[in-house]
């Protein structure tokens, strides 16, 4: 492409100012120039991001007012307080499944935060090399210098990113990334995740080819070997997955001893029904185990038979004092009738004999 139509281009207003344009005296002019990985329209942004982000009162009105690169620094000083993409509580995941309601950003979207709005309007800038330089060193805020590394990890080749990021990856300076706070970071530790992890709150960045991806990590071990070598001969921390199941660890090892300074609330009683749990899963594989449990569910069998004959012999010999007792019954009842029919008939005879004498 032509410098001079670049320079003419309506991307390339940058900032208001000519010296900031101008390369200095050891540089080349396409020095200052950025090359731009990917897709040079999207930013190589999320597709929901992007329309959210195009479509929102904020971007169109307010940050259509903003010419110029210092603008949107002082804009960026006063407005943004996190670096995810949507703000909290606005994004409307329930109900859904699979990748719509995962950390890729499709489906349902929501009201996306100030810091990705102005992330983009500094990509319609265009940043010179000069003004990303001032960006991730400014002195002002730490959410300007992260708006810079993250303007990098969306818009430089993957191979030119370690060369951004190796002077700082040890920076200590901290920052609150979530929204509605909670979550504080050091700037080198943000680094790193931009590095080596492709999720980013509820989004991805750009992919990194895998060859590249390779050396990155071994650039990091060999820059910071302790803890590389400490986080490969760790065993892995023992989670509660959705399932309710205990995953995270290869069941030959045992789970891991938790110091006392990073012990947290419930991680004693799950480690406790962990053990629990395996030694009963144990015990119930073994084949001793599966017959004993063929006796002792043999010997319940027997057990119910036996109280269903005992129940049907007390029910015969119910039956059968039962059918005893109403013989009894009709017996007397029949001794009973007929004893009061030979009464009538006595007495019957008396009225008569009394009768006939009564006459004479």
């Amino acid at each position: 492409m032509d410098l001079k139509n670049i320079a003419s281009s309506p991307w390339n207003n940058s900032s208001g100012n000519e010296e900031d344009r101008k390369p200095g005296p050891k540089e080349g002019k396409k020095s200052n120039i950025l090359p731009l990985w990917g897709n040079e329209r999207t930013m190589n942004l999320n597709p929901l991001i992007l329309t959210n982000i195009q479509s929102s009162h904020y971007f169109k009105v307010n940050l259509y007012e903003l010419k110029t690169y210092h603008e949107v620094i002082d804009e960026i000083y006063y407005k943004v307080a996190h670096l995810e993409p949507w703000e909290k509580g606005s994004r409307k995941t329930a109900g859904q499944t699979g990748m719509c309601g995962g950390v890729r950003g499709v489906g349902a979207g929501g009201i996306v935060s100030t810091a990705y709005c102005l992330l983009y309007k500094l990509f319609t800038l265009r940043l010179t090399r000069k003004q990303l330089n001032g960006l991730i060193n400014h002195p002002d805020s730490p959410y300007i210098r992260a708006l810079g590394f993250m303007y990098i990890r969306y818009t430089q080749p993957p191979a030119d990113l370690f060369s951004w990021y190796d002077d700082y990856l040890e920076d200590e300076e901290e920052l609150d990334v979530k929204a509605g706070g909670g979550q504080t970071m050091k700037m080198g530790e943000v680094l790193k995740q931009f590095l080596t992890k492709l999720e980013w709150f509820s989004t991805l960045f750009p992919r990194i080819p895998v060859p590249i991806q390779k050396e990155l990590e071994q650039r990091l071990a060999e820059k910071f070997p302790y803890n590389s070598s400490s986080s490969r001969n760790s065993k892995p921390s023992i989670t509660l997955n959705n399932q309710s199941k205990y995953g995270g660890y290869n069941r030959k090892e045992e789970p891991r001893h938790v110091p006392d300074d990073e012990v947290q609330w419930g991680e004693a009683g799950r480690a406790s029904h962990w053990r629990a749990r395996s030694d009963e899963s144990r015990r119930d594989r073994s084949p001793r185990r599966k017959k004993e449990k063929s006796r002792e569910s043999d010997r319940d069998r027997g057990k119910d038979r036996e109280r269903d004959r005992d129940r049907d012999r007390h029910r015969g010999r119910s039956l059968s004092r039962e059918r005893s007792r109403r013989s009894r019954d009709m017996r007397s009842r029949s001794r009973d009738k007929s004893y009061r029919d030979r009464s009538r008939e006595r007495s019957k005879e008396r009225h008569r004999d009394k009768d006939r004498h009564r006459i004479r």
